[in-house]
């Protein structure tokens, strides 16, 4: 299945509208956006009614153009861009994006319509040394401004809008200008199937921007072995190349070790591109995670005197969402990747086949599905799988031994290389195993020792702290205050008072040359809400957390601010220096010392029953404790005896459990 809906000129000027409607709606369909389809539909029978009017004009002046595709809805692969229309001539290639309602074609429209043509000319196999004319068409256009003058080095003229009214004139005049005679002529199906193949100055680009990275906001790089690590993974990618096999590589580390950093480091690291090998990509299905990182590349890349468009357009070349790049090579099934290295950050959380069956209609879990898409590289491939414990926060999240399992069973042979740590069950993967039952008959392993980090980034200064945390989450008390002592330079405080807790946070960070502070807290600790921490979905969708991890203190968006609190689903995977942790009453602790589960609904709160949902709440408050670098502070809200909602009783509970797990309590 490719994506979009491509129709000739000829048709659309004298097809069936409602019948166009009906395959783009399908088209829709078929990439899960249900919730967007009602308004889309509304948007396209609008489109479509004066795109057929453009086709008759079209045709009406020259007749050739009747041979003329249009790509309705195309999205550029892998990019997760989707240009409104795609007009494919002789020799051209018109990317035209619709703004049809008040708008007049502001300065980020315009760069929208670029940005697509950019996308098209950097990453798409077929667009490679063609001619592209991005244009903006809008609903009213007052003044007509001049048409563009063609940089044909550059292969992308500059972006010119017009009107609804004016559009097929408009596109006439551009073809008069831009029409090469002598060019190569496009074959429409061939370009709509070509595969994503970034150009090599695209690859060096962002190579050179990651080259002097400072991805301070991402992670401290205290750990000795990150090094090690990313040379290992280099060695290992050779071998499988010299020795034309197939590897996959498990990465496992404590939280904060800095998995995700070492896997960019290795995706961007040059010695991966010599001896003709092809570049590496990044993959994650943490949406926050990529925007944040994507975020702070950028910022450094402006640091240096780029400018801030290029930048983000560079840095996508190496750092993907895993769905995409999974739902790219579901559509195109004969389409070879074009890396041979694939990185897969936090590859437990993969999704297993109910998962997959509901979201996808794929009756594969994510591990196989990836699998499956990396033994399509000719000869050798290597999938580096970034894996820890105990922070799946998601139904559906299949989990490492489901990487086992999937590799137990492939026809074609893997060679596994992994630490003991995620053969035998350690810590840093919450006991699980690779292969459940301990058999790996069926596949050839390699230890590698290299492959495991063993020392926190993000706590460094409290390399017990994880420790603790698991002692207190498991209703260890005693176990967990003799850990407290261990801590030296790393606070961990309690109070009742949120302004306390801000004052705490801001004197720390003041004294650590504003070391980036904020609150997180649980996305189901709704009542919160009375404290001013608001933890609505319909909020936080249209929040920016790449402003709250990134921007400085002085703006307001900041997490140093104090006012919004980011949730486990924002925060996991990043860290901050020093964190307020917001304890809500979705988690509290019963007189028998067992934790007490809970889903607010409606105006009350219900008990949760399942047990693997209790687990992923346990995960949740893993993931918020454990974001710290430097020290936490505890905020137990007091509760309002006059609201059944916020039970006094509850939080005392909670505040006394921690006490009697070593946390002192912060004094006036």
């Amino acid at each position: 299945m490719s994506s979009g809906v491509m129709v000739c000129l000829d048709e659309l000027a004298k097809g069936d509208r409602a019948q166009l409607l009906g395959r783009l709606t399908s088209a829709l369909a078929k990439l899960n956006f249900d919730v967007q389809r009602t308004a889309q539909t509304r948007s396209w029978e609008n489109e479509l009614a004066f795109l057929q009017q453009v086709a008759q004009t079209l045709i009406q002046h020259d007749r050739a153009f009747a041979t003329w595709h249009l790509l309705l809805e195309y999205e550029i692969p892998r990019r997760q861009k989707r240009p409104d229309g795609i007009l494919l001539d002789s020799d051209i290639i018109f990317v035209i994006e619709f703004k049809l309602g008040e708008s007049r074609g502001s300065a980020g429209e315009r760069w929208q319509a670029e940005e697509y043509a950019l996308d098209l000319r950097d990453f798409h196999a077929g667009s490679n040394e063609r001619t592209i004319v991005p244009i903006l068409c809008v609903a009213r256009q007052s003044n007509q401004e001049p048409l563009p003058v063609s940089n044909r080095a550059r292969r992308v003229w500059p972006v010119s809008s017009c009107s609804t009214q004016s559009l097929a004139e408009h596109i006439i005049d551009l073809y008069t200008r831009a029409h090469d005679r002598a060019g190569r002529t496009i074959d429409p199906h061939a370009w709509h199937g070509a595969p994503y193949r970034p150009t090599l100055t695209i690859i060096e680009a962002a190579e050179q921007l990651f080259e002097n990275h400072n991805v301070q906001e991402i992670s401290h790089s205290y750990a000795s072995n990150l090094t090690e690590t990313t040379d290992a993974l280099v060695e290992h990618v050779r071998e499988a190349q010299r020795l034309r096999e197939r590897r996959i590589c498990f990465v496992t580390g404590v939280p904060g070790a800095g998995k995700t950093l070492t896997g960019l480091n290795a995706v961007h690291d040059p010695a991966l591109r010599k001896e003709g090998r092809p570049p590496a990509v990044f993959l994650s299905g943490n949406g926050p995670l990529v925007k944040v990182i994507r975020a702070a590349l950028v910022r450094n890349a402006q640091r240096q005197g780029a400018s801030r468009r290029d930048a983000s357009h560079r840095v996508g070349a190496f750092i993907q969402n895993v769905h995409a790049f999974l739902r790219h090579y579901t559509a195109h099934q004969s389409e070879l990747p074009l890396e041979h290295v694939v990185v897969f950050d936090e590859a437990q959380r993969a999704w297993n086949m109910e998962k997959m069956l509901k979201v996808h209609q794929i009756s594969l879990s994510e591990p196989a599905l990836v699998l499956d898409v990396m033994e399509r590289c000719r000869e050798w491939c290597v999938l580096i799988a970034l894996v820890g414990g105990g922070q799946e926060i998601h139904e559906g999240e299949a989990g490492l031994a489901e990487w086992g399992r999937t590799l137990s069973r492939r026809t074609q042979p893997w060679v596994v290389v992994a630490p003991d740590e995620a053969l035998m069950g350690g810590s840093s993967v919450s006991g699980h195993r690779l292969f459940a039952d301990g058999a790996t008959q069926q596949v050839a392993v390699q230890r590698d020792g290299r492959l495991h980090l063993d020392v926190s980034t993000r706590s460094w200064r409290a390399h017990r702290f994880n420790e603790w945390v698991n002692r207190v989450l498991s209703v260890q008390p005693v176990e967990a205050h003799g850990l407290v002592a261990s801590f030296g330079e790393f606070p961990v405080v309690r109070t009742r008072s949120l302004a306390q807790a801000r004052d705490w946070l801001r004197a720390h960070s003041r004294l650590e040359e504003k070391r980036r502070c904020g609150l997180v807290a649980s996305s189901g600790a709704l009542r919160l809400r009375a404290y001013g921490i608001e933890l609505s979905t319909a909020f936080r969708r249209g929040y920016s957390f790449e402003e709250w991890f990134l921007a400085p203190p002085e703006d307001v968006r900041s997490s140093f601010q104090l006012e919004v609190a980011g949730t486990e689903f924002e925060v996991q995977g990043l860290e901050l220096d020093w964190v307020g942790l917001c304890w809500g009453n979705d988690l509290h602790i019963s007189a028998t010392k067992q934790w007490e589960f809970r889903r607010f609904t409606g105006k009350r709160w219900t008990h949760v029953r399942d047990d693997a949902k209790k687990q992923f709440m346990l995960n949740k408050y893993r993931v918020l404790l454990t974001r710290a670098r430097q020290g936490v502070v505890l905020w137990v809200p007091s509760g309002m005896a006059e609201d059944p909602t916020l039970d006094p009783r509850e939080f005392d509970a909670v505040y006394e459990y921690l006490g009697e797990c070593g946390v002192p309590e912060l004094l006036p």
